[in-house]
């Protein structure tokens, strides 16, 4: 379900503006075309326990807050991402994203220390015990439960609309990709300040502040407004192809499923 999730987007990322385009080149310069993938193999060994827990929760949820008639409105929609969103942040986003960044950090500095993702999470466990692996979490349970819901609001909005009176009434996948990307762009102009408080949090200099409140407060005091929306425009094109492709695949395999066994 997730094997989009884990692709390396830096394409997709390099079409939507110049600057990142410029960013990709003078990476593969220094880095070669192996530097478009520092922080990968955190990513692969996270993504698919994140899609999985994400959607598990949500069909377990949902599956419970449905209608007579099968429907699930917006509002218990938002709800049920809402749970989602924080299940997955505190199961698996927190320790991997604290990882990945950690490990990109590190091989953009001059000495790197970890060898590979094993490594590097050996380390930081020697270092700094599992909390180590959980900072940021506040901001990161906000960013992921807002992230969630928003995207499950907005794609059952759109997918009752749809569907209008009759609620067993077939998606095309295309459509399906379509509502997706907009629910990808709806997350991102929902809580980009939030996902740049949590990667500060979870970065090499996390030591400089004291708490999630303490990182928004100094980004606001020295850097300004506008840093809270930090690579909106790239992270837009990332996100929306992202959760196109994985909505799309989900709601195929749940048809495939359906055809196994009953799971509405």
């Amino acid at each position: 379900m997730s094997a989009p999730d884990s692709c390396c987007l830096s394409c997709s990322i390099m079409c939507v503006c110049v600057p990142p385009g410029d960013c990709v080149k003078q990476t593969v310069q220094s880095h070669g075309v192996k530097g478009l993938y520092r922080g990968l193999s955190s990513l692969l060994y996270g993504s698919i326990p994140k899609s999985a827990v994400r959607f598990g929760v949500f069909e377990f949820l949902s599956n419970r807050a449905k209608d007579e008639s099968g429907r699930l409105d917006s509002t218990r929609g938002l709800l049920c991402g809402l749970g989602a969103g924080v299940m997955e942040a505190v199961l698996v986003v927190c320790p991997m994203e604290t990882v990945k960044v950690k490990f990109i950090h590190d091989q953009t500095s001059a000495n790197p220390k970890y060898k590979g993702f094993f490594h590097g999470v050996r380390e930081i466990i020697r270092a700094q015990g599992l909390r180590g692996t959980y900072q940021g979490l506040t901001a990161t349970v906000l960013k992921q439960g807002s992230n969630q819901a928003i995207r499950f609001f907005v794609m059952t909005s759109l997918k009752n609309w749809y569907k209008g009176d009759n609620p067993n009434k077939a998606i095309n996948p295309l459509v399906t990709g379509v509502f997706g990307a907009i629910a990808g762009a709806a997350s991102v102009f929902g809580n980009t300040p939030l996902d740049v408080i949590k990667t500060r949090m979870q970065g090499l200099e996390a030591h400089k502040y004291k708490s999630t409140l303490d990182c928004a407060v100094k980004i606001l005091r020295y850097e300004g407004l506008a840093a809270f929306y930090k690579g909106t425009v790239p992270r837009l094109g990332r996100v929306c192809l992202d959760v196109a492709i994985v909505f799309i695949i989900y709601e195929e395999v749940v048809k495939v499923l359906n055809t196994v066994w009953k799971t509405d």
